[in-house]
């Protein structure tokens, strides 16, 4: 079910919210912060799990204490935009961990995808051994990331 079927109260945003900030809150602490009782906070939690609000519980690393401090969003055109060259492109981009985001655009190029890399040798390696060699692909072109300036997996909801 998706959100437009149905209406979020303050609570449900609420908890969403407080959810997106710390995933690890207990029930009782949630439920502490939203004043209501624990069953209910649990009830509403389980409900935004099932209407597929709350898609999964994750941890974030951080990119600099794993030795991975180098962001690159590289443009990728591939030579045909046929579903059968979209789904192999996709498919192949799913097993390399250092792409760490891929969207299909509308535009000029097909793909932006988002690079973790150690180094300058590191981020040659991906870019000549596996974004050159996906399927389909005819041009890559790169930009490297100076600063993040604000990086952020919540939703304003």
């Amino acid at each position: 079910m998706l959100q437009s079927e149905f209406a979020l109260d303050d609570r449900d945003r609420a908890i969403l919210r407080l959810l997106q900030q710390d995933g690890r809150l207990t029930n009782l602490e949630l439920a502490q912060q939203i004043n209501l009782s624990p069953s209910a906070c649990l009830r509403r939690v389980k409900l935004l799990e099932e209407r597929g609000l709350i898609s999964r519980y994750v941890m974030l690393v951080d990119e600099k204490a794993a030795g991975l401090p180098g962001t690159a969003f590289v443009l990728i055109t591939l030579d045909q935009q046929g579903r059968t060259a979209l789904d192999s492109f996709e498919a192949a981009i799913q097993d390399h961990p250092e792409v760490t985001e891929c969207c299909l655009l509308a535009g000029a190029a097909d793909y932006m995808v988002r690079v973790a890399y150690a180094d300058s040798a590191d981020f040659e390696r991906i870019h000549t051994e596996i974004l050159t060699q996906l399927p389909g692909v005819v041009r890559v072109q790169s930009t490297l990331a100076l600063r993040t300036v604000k990086k952020t997996t919540m939703l304003p909801v």
